[in-house]
């Protein structure tokens, strides 16, 4: 098939390989993204940067915290430009959503819209007017609600509103000091990415899938056979440093580990203190 000078961009942009690899691996999987990916890594062309300043699409990104941290709220306005996500108009409107989302909770994006909205209108209808007075399209792309339970819920907003986390700590306590630490959590989320809390959550195919590219990997930097394996699992636990919430290196004090951390503040608090979730959006993001 054809490939297009679109795909080989995107693909670009997803590993930041040069155009040519892009080209070429998407020729060879006759243009299957993901496959094209996974050709580009183990030859080892593959840049993908995790952190956070690699996407900065157009809109806002509001949290709300409300009930003492027993209750969280994370939207996701989109709009065309930054100019218009900077706008007063708009900010007002994603911060009146998140204010709803928080007070009735819907279930869905249909109920969202549905619900009151000032005096005389929906959600949906305040959107519409918000739309034809802008001129640009508009969308309420997602939203999560975290109720909390025996824990603490915190949040953290980076990069101008482009990226948020929520984050919800177990605890006995909620002091003020454990909601700090609950936020250095977010804030950790929110710079590096991690793509779950710990490495029992990554599933096994996904393992495997490292496992067999670290090795090919090895093989194509000329390794003899016998260090292939040594090599292929060093390389993933290099992975799960860098997914694994728990085993990402401190932001604030790269000597320690997010469990370190944890650990330190339970026995400073007289608590037991654990990462029970987090969402984390980042615009632009396909999810």
């Amino acid at each position: 098939m054809a490939i297009t000078s679109e795909a080989v961009k995107k693909l670009r942009e997803k590993t930041g390989a040069g155009m040519m690899d892009c080209k070429k691996a998407l020729e060879a999987t006759n243009g299957d993204m993901e496959k094209a990916i996974e050709v580009l890594r183990k030859k080892g062309a593959a840049t993908a940067e995790k952190r956070a300043d690699r996407v900065a699409n157009q809109g806002i990104i509001v949290t709300r915290v409300a009930n003492g941290g027993k209750l969280g709220v994370i939207v996701e306005i989109n709009s065309e430009t930054d100019f218009v996500a900077r706008s007063q108009d708009f900010i007002q409107f994603a911060n009146d959503v998140a204010a709803i989302v928080e007070q009735k909770t819907p279930s869905s994006i249909a109920a969202l819209l549905a619900l009151p909205y000032g005096d005389k209108k929906t959600v949906g209808d305040a959107l519409s007017d918000l739309i034809g007075k802008i001129g640009e399209k508009l969308e309420i792309k997602r939203f999560d609600i975290i109720r909390a339970e025996n824990s603490v819920i915190e949040a953290y907003t980076h990069m101008g509103s482009k990226i948020g986390v929520l984050v919800e700590l177990e605890t006995n306590t909620a002091s003020p000091e454990v909601k700090l630490v609950a936020r250095d959590v977010a804030m950790q989320a929110a710079a590096m990415n991690p793509s779950v809390v710990s490495r029992e959550q990554v599933a096994k195919h996904v393992v495997d899938q490292e496992l067999d590219i670290y090795r090919q990997q090895a093989k194509n930097e000329g390794k003899p056979d016998q260090v292939v394996d040594r090599i292929a699992t060093g390389r993933l636990e290099k992975y799960f440093q860098e997914v694994v919430l728990l085993e990402q290196s401190f932001i604030k004090d790269a000597s320690k580990v997010i469990k370190d951390v944890l650990q330190e503040a339970s026995s400073k608090h007289n608590d037991k203190l654990s990462v029970r979730q987090f969402k984390r959006y980042q615009l632009g993001e396909e999810k």
